[in-house]
């Protein structure tokens, strides 16, 4: 069997392991990409958040998105029957990016990848991992190729971004339960032939059908949009009744006020996909000579588009932290990452949890607005869930409840 020996191997080539693999070669690390599929590749994750501008940027990756035109994305709307709810992402508390980018991924990874590859990063497609072993202060990692045949590459270091592959969670034993109830999503694309002019057109939205179900409209700068429906898994598949994906989503679209006129006699690109309760984790972050990021570690809910902006931060935060172990440093990845990630973790999984109690869908539709509220809630929204200045950060597990009671009493 051939050898391969590098300093660091990056398991998946999605926006994480771009990120880091980018990072790390402009920092001359012998860095390898191995990533199971061929791109460009059909995966969901399509609205982003200001905050991995931030890694794009520091990665070295944002000129190459910037000439692609993707659909500018300078806030979000959420709609509740007559109610509705704007976040601007440049009135929010807090520095940061005021916009990003609403994208068709299997465009926008795909470009992320090519970029990475003109960078002289060493990029497999059509490579799995089947086996890995840690020795202390190597691993030997076997990959199959398209064609059957295996080879080990030894690394010094191992960053899993092989998002819903999962690739060491599976091999390590390191899957865990997820602390967020079961849901389910059905999403497909399709030709936005009566998209209006403007803004009305190209502005992602929110369609809350009931408290826990919602259905997503995200525009593309191509014509096409993506549309999705969110909710607790026995009612997606209550849904799914007779198994037909695109009934099931004509159905969830036929419920939306808003949107029925819009996409009534729409025709789906694809079959639509049923993502059947998503929501994971893992038992550790991290081990003696490898670190998890993105979904390789956890994932959420798509309902804030948290997914990416956790990918980046966390592959970003990993490539840092492996360049300096390689230096001879003693990282305590323990403090400096795990507790790290896992702290935005806990602010999003308390608004994701807040939003399906409707605690959060109370102060989203609370009139007379309340602009400090808001802008504080738009910074969390935007993905700066570490910045512990904002209070609706630092008191997430206690504020939004809060507030929502004293709404709750008001009206009554």
């Amino acid at each position: 069997m051939s050898k391969e020996f590098v300093d660091v191997l990056v398991i998946g080539a999605g926006p994480s392991g771009c990120v880091s693999s980018s990072y790390l070669k402009n920092n001359n690390i012998n860095v390898k990409v191995v990533e199971k599929t061929k791109f460009p590749r059909l995966v969901v994750g399509e609205s982003l958040i200001p905050r991995v501008m931030d890694h794009f940027d520091e990665a070295g990756l944002l000129p190459a998105l910037q000439t692609i035109g993707f659909e500018k994305k300078l806030g979000a709307r959420f709609l509740r029957g007559n109610e509705i709810c704007i976040f601007d992402f440049s009135n929010k508390f807090g520095e940061g990016w005021d916009w990003t980018w609403q994208v068709p991924r299997s465009d926008f990874d795909h470009t992320l990848a090519q970029e990475v590859i003109n960078k002289g990063v060493d990029l497999e497609f059509e490579t799995e991992v089947i086996d890995i072993k840690f020795d202390g202060t190597n691993s030997i990692t076997t990959v199959k190729s398209k064609d059957g045949e295996t080879k080990e590459i030894h690394a010094r270091f191992v960053i899993d971004s092989s998002g819903y592959g999962r690739v060491l969670p599976r091999l390590l034993d390191l899957e865990k339960p997820s602390k967020l109830s079961p849901h389910s999503a059905i999403f497909s694309h399709v030709k936005d032939s009566n998209r209006e002019e403007g803004t009305e057109g190209t502005l992602i939205s929110f369609d809350i059908i009931e408290t826990e179900v919602w259905l997503w409209v995200i525009p593309f700068s191509n014509g096409n949009t993506s549309l999705g429906i969110v909710g607790p898994t026995e009612y997606i598949d209550n849904l799914l009744e007779n198994k037909n994906t695109a009934h099931a989503l004509k159905k969830a679209i036929s419920l939306s006020d808003y949107y029925i006129k819009r996409f009534r006699d729409i025709e789906f690109h694809f079959e639509p996909k049923h993502l059947k309760d998503y929501s994971c984790s893992v038992k550790s972050l991290f081990g003696n000579g490898f670190a998890l990021t993105g979904n390789a570690s956890e994932f959420l809910d798509p309902v804030f588009s948290s997914g990416m902006a956790f990918a980046t931060e966390s592959g970003m935060l990993a490539a840092k932290l492996a360049l300096r172990q390689l230096n001879g440093e003693k990282i305590d990845w323990q403090k400096e990452y795990a507790d790290y990630i896992l702290y935005g973790v806990d602010v999003f999984t308390t608004y994701i949890k807040e939003w399906y109690t409707g605690n959060l869908q109370e102060l989203f539709f609370h009139q007379p607005e309340n602009e400090d509220i808001k802008r504080k809630i738009c910074a969390v929204l935007a993905g700066y869930v570490w910045n512990k200045d904002n209070p609706f950060v630092r008191k997430h597990d206690t504020v939004i409840k809060n507030l929502a009671n004293l709404i709750k009493l008001e009206k009554q």
